[in-house]
């Protein structure tokens, strides 16, 4: 096996972290747009309300709302076959509620996707990447109440129905796995996905265990929908998964590891399975949790499974051991891996676990799989308008090969490598701009200082040889 001719190569991004014109176009208030900006040592703050004198990313990301052109013109001239976008819920349905869309809203994602197809580049758009309508939170306490499905898959057959001709690929969700922190770091992602505070919730467990339910349902109803509309339609879900090792080969730390790699994998289960995961139900029992669920759901599962799964990897990580001892925590539990070079933020740089996880993947669900995101966030320095970035190239030759060997040695079906993100936007994490991923340089600093112009960096021509080949110069 190899790359196939139609491979995917491209980028992904998302509303939140490049659109900026956060109140035009008739656009409502989402859950990121009262998120600060902060950094690698200090937590990005959310707020109730705007606060003077506070610095809010999300109100001006990249400004990707008024340069999208320019932009894709760059991804085009790449050779990108594929983007993946992000649809903000807010743009559509500004409360979340609403029985008719925001025209304003549609029109400009309509412009975007045509955009891409007049450069020949796919349109995969993600319906949900961390863009909750704020009204829905205050209104409805967010996805622990039922209702929110039912005004999420409103706005997805509102969409679906809109751009039916032009889209074939959808995501119900990103990430929705990394709702339960595991660490002080990863305490934002409750919110990132749910527009929740961790520490204030009254019940975690029980409360958590809701939201994750109550999503992973929205997703398969969600996928029912999709292909209700348009049985041609390709449904994935995207989940960021990374290996977790074990310390070393003491059994107990070898069952640890294993429980703790498996954690993330119950909404893939049932995504992928056709029913709600028997061992995720008996604990909720044991737990005497009340999911609230309804005989209906089971229809749900069993008849929205997914067809294919969106995997983003970055790192990797080692299992805390049964006994105490010294380590650095890692971003998503467990230790650093003291094998692993690590990126500026902390990440371990592991290529192998890529070529892990897409392994474990496909032969437990023999599912095709797209890489929607892999990057390196580093500190770009601009030399004579350029940035020599063989940082950058040197981690995505490394994971590409990864993926590379998983379809050619390990016979794995994937149809795409989308790199995040192709362009500089705003960290999810931290907030920074100086947390770079992109190819292409964007002239904006962490106080949102800067002229927005867009620079080819030494890898924007790395890339574009690579898609040139479908991988072959790697």
């Amino acid at each position: 096996m190899a790359f196939t001719k139609d491979f995917f190569w491209g980028g992904s991004i998302a509303a939140h972290q490049c659109e900026g014109a956060w109140q035009e176009g008739d656009k409502g208030p989402a859950i990121m747009d009262f998120v600060t900006k902060g950094s690698n040592h200090e937590p990005r703050q959310i707020t109730s309300q705007i606060e003077e004198g506070l610095d809010y990313p999300s109100h001006v990301g990249i400004d990707f709302y008024h340069h999208y052109k320019k932009d894709i013109a760059l991804f085009a001239e790449m050779g990108f076959t594929a983007l993946r976008i992000s649809i903000d819920w807010s743009r559509i349905f500004p409360k979340g509620d609403e029985q008719a869309p925001n025209q304003a809203g549609l029109d400009f994602y309509d412009s975007v996707i045509d955009e891409l197809l007049a450069h020949g580049i796919e349109p995969i758009v993600t319906l949900y990447h961390f863009e909750l309508p704020i009204h829905l939170v205050h209104q409805c306490g967010s996805w622990k109440n039922r209702q929110v499905i039912d005004f999420y898959l409103h706005y997805c057959e509102t969409v679906m129905k809109f751009y039916d001709s032009k889209v074939r690929y959808w995501v119900t969700f990103n990430e929705m796995n990394h709702i339960d922190p595991q660490s002080e770091q990863s305490d934002i992602f409750t919110y990132l996905i749910a527009g929740l505070k961790y520490s204030e919730m009254e019940k975690q467990i029980e409360e958590l265990a809701k939201i994750g339910y109550n999503m992973t349902l929205a997703s398969v109803k969600a996928v029912r929908l999709g292909h209700e509309i348009n049985p041609e339609n390709k449904i994935g879900c995207v989940f960021g998964l990374n290996p977790i090792y074990s310390y070393d080969c003491q059994p107990d730390n070898v069952l640890k590891a294993f429980l703790d790699n498996d954690r993330d994998y119950y909404q893939i289960d049932a995504m992928c399975k056709g029913r709600f995961p028997k061992y995720k139900m008996k604990q909720y029992e044991v737990l005497k949790l009340d999911l609230e669920n309804q005989a209906s759901d089971e229809e749900d599962f069993r008849e929205g499974s997914i067809d294919f799964i969106g995997l983003n990897y970055y790192m990797s990580s080692i299992s805390k051991p049964v006994t105490s001892v010294a380590g650095e925590a890692a971003l998503f539990g467990g230790l650093q891996n003291p094998h692993l070079e690590q990126s500026k933020w902390g990440w371990g740089i592991d290529p192998v676990g890529i070529r892990y996880v897409l392994n474990y993947l496909y032969r437990k669900y023999e599912l095709p799989i797209i890489i929607t995101e892999n990057g390196l966030g580093a500190v770009d320095q601009v030399e004579a308008g350029t940035v020599h970035d063989d940082y950058r190239i040197d981690y995505l030759q490394k994971h590409m090969k990864a993926v590379k060997q998983a379809v050619e040695e390990d016979f794995v079906e994937c149809f795409g490598f989308l790199t995040w993100g192709p362009i500089d936007l705003v960290s999810a994490t931290t907030g920074e701009m100086s947390k770079r991923y992109g190819f292409i340089y964007v002239d904006l600093d962490n106080e949102g200082q800067g002229s927005l112009e867009r620079l080819k960096k030494d890898s924007f021509y790395w890339y574009q040889e690579t898609i040139a080949t479908n991988g072959e110069s790697l």
